[in-house]
């Protein structure tokens, strides 16, 4: 019987955190996770911006999927 191994996972991942993907559209990150606390709408926070309410929809979705960084099992 041939030994059996465990696949390894990576402790990182290529995906990029949500703070470079607000920085590459122009949004102050910090400003974006205040308006996410506060509950605002894609549309109020795309005004706040100056962008398309599309871009908001599109961090706001990676957020709730993935949280504020999608590297996992960093040491």
């Amino acid at each position: 019987m041939e030994p059996k191994f465990k696949s390894s996972r990576a402790p990182w991942s290529t995906q990029p955190s949500l703070k470079e993907m607000a920085n590459e559209v122009g949004i102050d990150f910090d400003r974006f996770i205040d308006g996410l606390a506060a509950n605002r709408s894609d549309t109020e926070l795309a005004a706040e911006f100056g962008v398309n309410s599309q871009v908001i929809y599109r961090l706001r979705d990676h957020f709730e999927h993935y949280g504020l960084h999608s590297i996992m099992g960093q040491d």
